[in-house]
């Protein structure tokens, strides 16, 4: 009698007692339909989840990497690719690293120029790097050669292209090329003889087929500029999610002719097609979880009518309607974590696999990148793993209210 006294106790005493289906059951093969369905609804909500971070995550580092978080530049309402000269001592660099979220500074120069070979002619796009730049990027996307050595006293005349220009061009490694310039003041022709010491590919075509990286004293001579000139600052945050905010911080820090300018709204196009896909990725949630609760109504439905002589008895014995709810409340808990569960298990698992692998290809022109990416946000799959649980769970009250319409006597003779 002492289990009547404490209702938790019974409540789970029950749950566990009937959690199993009896021998020839009709909800056998229904419980275990329903926990299919919630293992391929979690599998395919966490493959969609992590491949959206995972294409976020990509193009935002690989943009990142070519241009840096934040520009800090010259105040210039002319659109003109070659930006205005920055005094760097205008700037208060000790100000600008010291913001929390910015994790490194660089200084570039921009400037547009043109390959010529024996047999091919190329526009390109020369980004001049000093002795702070953070290689870390290109060097992951490093194919031939090495990173060119732009960290010593004397300027050096290798330069680092991709693999789609090198092929555009017929250019090998080694291989030394005339890039021309024009003078900005003078508006003559001037050339420089460089050596292709490394070649990348990033799968971004918009920036490999045109994207060369040199030394920036090179541009600073071509240009008439001293050595405090550049064209802007590029800045990389900490945290990507923060970037608007550290970009406030960094303008209020700045001179009045100077400007921002993150790179979300340098390349709004690509950042708004991502949004659209947060869309597409929250839709497909909803239907699958939509589709799981429906299957577990049923299932739930199908094991109150399958009990309804034990609802009965239960009854008749003194039982409340809201202890037998939670019975039955307990045993779809028990049927929604075994689904997610496997769901999990072979979610996570297809995620690691492609990541450590790259078994799924993609075409890199399309989607700049050669293989699926996959970003494992721990935090992201136990949010959703608690909102499916919880919200699939908040539905079955609907259906374990049945429970209270039963009578005890007409239940209890029911076959």
């Amino acid at each position: 009698m002492q289990i009547w006294k404490n209702p938790k106790i019974l409540e789970f005493f029950l749950a566990a007692r009937i959690i199993k289906p009896t021998k020839g059951s009709f909800s056998g093969p229904i419980i275990i339909i329903s926990i299919i369905s919630l293992v391929l609804g979690l599998s395919v909500m966490l493959i969609s989840l992590m491949v959206l971070t995972g294409f976020k995550k990509e193009i935002g580092e690989k943009l990142s990497g070519f241009t840096g978080h934040i520009h800090i530049v010259k105040y210039n309402s002319n659109n003109s690719l070659e930006l205005p000269p920055v005094d760097i001592d205008s700037l208060n660099f000790s100000s600008i690293q010291g913001i929390e979220g910015v994790k490194n500074t660089q200084v570039f120069i921009s400037k547009a120029g043109i390959i010529r070979t024996d047999e091919e002619m190329q526009g390109i796009m020369v980004k001049g790097v000093a002795d702070d730049f953070d290689s870390t990027f290109f060097s992951n996307n490093l194919l031939q050669g090495r990173i060119p050595n732009f960290y010593t006293e004397k300027k050096t005349n290798e330069i680092l292209i991709s693999k789609k220009l090198s092929q555009l061009l017929h250019i090998k490694l080694k291989d030394l090329l005339r890039v021309y310039f024009v003078n900005n003041e003078t508006g003559q022709l001037r050339g420089r003889r460089l050596e292709v010491i490394g070649i990348y590919q990033t799968g971004v075509e918009e920036f490999d087929e045109k994207f060369v990286l040199a030394d920036l004293r090179h541009l600073q001579k071509l240009n008439n500029w001293g050595n405090d000139k550049v064209s802007g600052i590029e800045l990389y945050v900490e945290d990507f999610s923060q970037l608007q905010s550290v970009e406030e911080k960094v303008y209020g820090v700045i001179p009045y002719d100077f400007t921002t300018e993150n790179v979300k709204n340098r390349y709004p196009q690509i950042f708004d097609w991502l949004q659209l896909q947060d869309i597409n990725v929250i839709v497909i949630l909803v239907l699958i979880i939509l589709v799981a609760t429906v299957s577990m109504i049923s299932t739930l439905l199908v094991l109150i009518l399958e009990r309804t002589q034990m609802i009965g008895v239960l009854k008749s014995m003194g039982a409340r309607n809201s202890l037998i709810r939670k019975v039955f409340l307990s045993q779809a808990a028990y049927i929604i974590i075994i689904g997610l569960f496997f769901g999990n298990l072979i979610g996570i698992g297809l995620g690691w696999l492609q990541k450590n692998y790259g078994l799924v290809k993609l075409d890199a022109e399309t989607y700049y990148m050669s293989v699926v990416p996959i970003n494992i946000d721990i935090w992201a799959i136990i949010i959703l793993n608690v909102s499916t649980l919880l919200l699939v769970l908040l539905f079955m009250v609907l259906p374990a209210m049945v429970t209270s319409r039963i009578e005890p006597a007409k239940s209890i003779r029911f076959d």
